[in-house]
């Protein structure tokens, strides 16, 4: 028996895999639960629209911005400028203080300000409104008791931007369409490759006239055409069961799905190439795909509240940019001129992972 625990000792040991599995699964998951899942506002973009420019806009403007939760992005001039403030994707509130605020404040006991947001993700919209207001509020009492003025109040209406209704649907479906996409073009592609090997058939492949290139695009494309019939079927679901709309160009969201399918079956494939079994494509794929897909795409937290190492691991996150293409198309109907850095960056994505594929499957054929 002791003879038999140390083989099995040595056997994980010497199986890099494995132990990548084994401990650095754990450890990674620790850390980006740990620190990505958080529904905490920090360093919100915020822009502000001061008809006033009085001493009391300004002093709240600075509590805003002190307060660690907004940084101020720009000062905008009229009205007109706030719809493209939204469309940039940057800025998640719009602060208007309405012309006199510091008299009407002072001497009526009454000011308005308005607060727009950007409400595609209506949870990120309902916690900055709610800071927001709270420090807005704390401003007014310490006012009062500076000054020892009458009571003052300073009145403050919401409005939500692409989403009035803060239905939390608008925030899922682009989510969900990235998630499936990567999953069933991604996961099933490596698993399937993978499976050939396991059975013996890869060898009957590689002795065939078919070039590697043939190879791996008989493999991805039946996935290819059945991702793609997932992704009308969600989009039918989503705007006749959810009542999901798509502001912008249909042609073009369907575009730029098909181009996130060719890179998630390239990624898959790579996958495949480094794996040696169907576990190992799996884990390879649930452990590379899917949680980060989940916590660093800002599918569901938002990216700018996650420690700054996090942030920069983003950036290497295909789904990241596909969700801002999404949420611009069906929910801010912007055309491609707004997202064309986010569709190059996958572009990019998916030459670099076709051509690691073909260089690795070229390397089994040796």
């Amino acid at each position: 028996m002791k003879a038999f625990i140390k083989k099995e000792f040595l056997h994980i040991f010497r199986d890099y895999r494995s132990m990548v599995i084994l401990f650095g699964m754990p450890l990674v998951m620790v850390l980006l639960f740990g620190f990505a899942i958080t529904n905490d506002i920090t360093n919100a973009r915020i822009a502000v629209l001061d008809n006033s420019k009085d001493v009391v806009t300004r002093q709240i403007i600075q509590k805003l911005v002190s307060s660690g939760y907004f940084i101020l992005e720009n000062n905008i001039t009229n009205q007109n400028e706030i719809e493209n403030v939204f469309t940039r994707g940057k800025v998640k509130e719009v602060i208007v203080f309405e012309s006199d605020f510091a008299n009407k404040l002072i001497t009526g006991g009454n000011a308005n300000i308005q607060l727009i947001l950007d409400a595609s993700d209506p949870n990120t919209a309902n916690i900055v409104t709610s800071y927001t207001s709270g420090i807005i509020a704390s401003y007014s009492m310490e006012l009062m008791k500076q000054r020892s003025i009458a009571p003052v109040n300073i009145n403050i209406e919401s409005r939500m931007y692409y989403n009035p209704e803060l239905k939390s649907v608008y925030m899922f479906v682009p989510g969900i369409i990235t998630v499936l996409l990567m999953l069933v073009s991604a996961m099933m592609t490596s698993i399937s490759i993978t499976r050939e090997k396991e059975m013996g058939t890869m060898e009957a492949l590689l002795v065939s006239p078919l070039k590697p290139f043939q190879i791996i695009i008989g493999k991805v494309m039946p996935y290819m055409v059945l991702s793609f019939i997932n992704l009308v079927v969600i989009l039918i679901l989503a705007r006749f069961v959810f009542m999901m709309p798509v502001a912008g160009s249909l042609t073009l969201l369907l575009a730029e799905s098909l181009l996130f399918i060719l890179m998630s079956l390239a990624l898959g494939i790579l996958i495949s190439t480094i794996s040696r079994t169907q576990q190992q494509a799996m884990l390879l794929s649930m452990f590379a795909l899917m949680l980060p897909t989940i916590l660093l795409s800002g599918f569901i937290f938002p990216i700018e509240n996650m420690p700054a190492i996090l942030q920069y691991l983003s950036h290497i996150m295909p789904s990241k940019w596909f969700i801002i293409i999404v949420k611009n198309i069906m929910l801010k109907g912007t055309g491609i001129l707004y997202f064309w850095k986010e569709t190059l960056i996958i572009i990019v994505m998916t030459m670099f992972f076709i051509v690691m594929s073909i260089k690795k499957f070229k390397i089994r054929l040796d």
